[in-house]
């Protein structure tokens, strides 16, 4: 099913972007690769920080630009989606909760990311490539299609070099750029990318894992004038340099290091240990690869602020043209306080795809347009996420589907270079998760449980089942409290049993007379709704009445003791199901 053209967030954007791109570039106008492979591929691009664990705020950063790439791959066009790694941001802090780590990683704050040590146990060369890896797994789980760029390896080969220069030569002029809004900054604002707005308290908690490492630099002033570019120590590695002189003919640069004092005069015409300050390097990038289309986060709209600055910079400095780019709004966590304080930290993509399917993840940024905020949920929240996903897909089967949620479920469960991998017999998630929570796992008695939950269709092996059986006892396991879990009880409950009044043995009665004839997930549903009407002397088909529902309650809170010894519970159809008929009559005392 092709995304609707018409109706969604993500198909206006791609109209932009190609029409942009046609009007950069009038003489060679942009034509499917299909039928042109001479035209220039369209670039968009993300920027992401190897700080720390990159969360799923962080994410929005590279949906938001992925799916406009992917709807105009699918319109026949080349794109190439950057993302660039800010690898050779400064390393600015120790994040809390990174296993592997303790106050010693902080003698490294202020040297290139790439230059930090990794977590003791990693892998990984260094702190940038951990934290770049579980994100690089996470993209490739999604489906996203990118070409990643190390800035460590675009500075430290000179890639930059003529822009650099260039910057450096003109740096009166962008002091007087930057001038104009140094005055007009928010109290505590940086300016950084994704930065420089007063948070709300669960924004700050979010941040806990800090997107760009950039966000923070000083623009380039110092006691001895406006410097754009800003070397790391040739000593103790570190940025905490002040530029003290340059000379535009010979590119001699001369800084001293406020760490270690060492002092150094280099030619900045052969120098690759250092880069440019954030609000001129950013534009810089923009002019360099031609960039249409890049998202930031909603501080841009600030005077001062980075992209607000960067359209300057890159025009009157670069000759380059500022890219389309929307502001993303915050992605909040629906569970986030339990989790941040057993983890001290915050999700990241890949502790999402334990608990759902990529799918599922690709919707919830799909849905939404970029000004949108939404959460994320590791609670309970996530079943009903999952109910409104199902039936999402039922009405896409059937044709009732409205156009919009048409073209975020195709883009949620595909790309352009074909369909996402998808769970062969999609099972309720609140009804798996019910089942490995009774069963703890156990694979014979889940799939006993599963193949009884619908006879017409039975379940016939796990596999068929996954991943999202593996996602929802993922989710069990993970994120659900262990006094919240479900302990079927061993023996019948006689203290409760004897008490009941003749009310009470009967509603009994008529549920395990009923047993047989009702087993599988439907029947149990009509069976356990069904025993309080009866009581009432109302039809199996009655409409629901206050009264009716106060009965409905009562009884299901007696099943709930006697099976688990406590009120409440999962769904009491999927707990009959895999408690079983006969220990269900043992139970109930028959």
């Amino acid at each position: 099913m092709a995304p609707s053209t018409e109706t969604d967030w993500v198909s206006r954007f791609a109209d932009d972007v190609i029409a942009e791109s046609e009007r950069r570039a009038p003489g060679t106008k942009q034509s499917p690769a299909s039928s042109s492979g001479a035209s220039p591929a369209i670039v968009i691009a993300s920027g992401l920080s190897p700080s720390g664990p990159i969360h799923l705020g962080n994410l929005r950063e590279v949906m938001t630009p992925h799916l406009v790439a992917d709807e105009i791959r699918r319109r026949g066009y080349e794109v190439r989606h950057l993302i660039s790694w800010d690898d050779y941001d400064r390393y600015r802090k120790v994040p809390a909760g990174v296993a592997g780590t303790d106050a010693s990683w902080a003698e490294h704050i202020g040297k290139p990311l790439t230059s930090v040590p990794a977590p003791a146990g990693s892998a990984y060369p260094n702190w940038a490539e951990h934290f770049k890896a579980a994100m690089t797994e996470a993209l490739a789980e999604l489906g996203v299609e990118y070409d990643g760029i190390s800035q460590t390896e675009q500075y430290t080969s000179g890639v930059y070099r003529e822009q650099i220069l260039h910057a450096m030569k003109h740096r009166a002029d962008i002091d007087a750029i930057l001038d104009r809004y140094r005055t007009k900054d928010k109290p505590g604002a940086t300016g950084g990318k994704g930065k420089g707005q007063q948070k709300k308290p669960e924004e700050a908690e979010l941040e806990a894992a800090e997107g760009s490492g950039a966000a923070a630099e000083d623009d380039g002033r110092g006691a001895a004038g406006y410097f754009p570019y800003k070397p790391y120590c040739g000593g103790c590695g570190k940025d905490l340099t002040t530029v003290t002189s340059y000379d535009d003919e010979t590119t001699a640069l001369a800084y001293t290091c406020g760490e270690c004092g060492f002092t150094e005069t280099v030619l900045l015409s052969e120098f690759n240990r250092g880069k440019l300050v954030w609000k001129v390097d950013w534009p810089m990038r923009w002019a360099y690869e031609g960039v249409i289309f890049e998202p930031s986060g909603v501080d841009h709209s600030s005077p001062g602020s980075s992209f607000v600055v960067g359209g300057q910079i890159v025009r009157e400095i670069f000759d380059g043209v500022q890219p389309i780019g929307p502001m993303y709004a915050f992605v909040g966590i629906s569970g986030m306080a339990k989790m941040s304080s057993s983890k001290g930290g915050v999700p990241t993509p890949a502790d999402a795809l334990k608990i759902m399917e990529a799918p599922l993840l690709r919707w919830l940024y799909a849905r939404r347009r970029p000004n949108q905020s939404f959460k994320i949920a590791f609670d309970q929240e996530i079943q009903r996420l999952y109910d409104e996903w199902d039936a999402l897909e039922r009405k896409v089967a059937d044709g009732s589907v409205l156009p919009a949620d048409a073209a975020a479920y195709a883009r949620a469960t595909g790309t352009a270079a074909g369909p996402l991998p998808r769970t062969p017999h999609p099972l309720p998630y609140r009804t798996l998760a019910s089942v490995v929570d009774i069963t703890a796992g156990a694979e014979e008695q889940t799939l006993r449980i599963l193949s009884e939950l619908d006879p017409a269709h039975p379940l016939t092996s796990l596999d068929e089942a996954r991943p999202r059986l593996d996602r929802a006892e993922n989710w069990i396991t993970s994120q659900v409290p262990a006094e919240a879990r479900t302990i079927v009880r061993a023996e019948p409950d006689q203290e409760l049993l004897g008490s009941l009044d003749e009310q009470g043995r009967e509603s009994l009665r008529l549920l395990l007379d009923g047993l047989d004839r009702h087993w599988s997930l439907d029947g149990l549903t009509t069976l356990v709704y069904g025993v309080p009407k009866l009581m009432a002397g109302l039809a199996a088909d009655a409409k629901p009445t206050p009264e009716l529902k106060i009965a409905q309650r009562t009884f299901f809170a007696l099943l709930y003791r006697l099976l688990v010894g406590r009120d409440t519970g999962p769904r009491l159809p999927t707990l009959l199901l895999a408690v079983g008929a006969d220990r269900v009559r043992k139970l109930l005392g028959a």
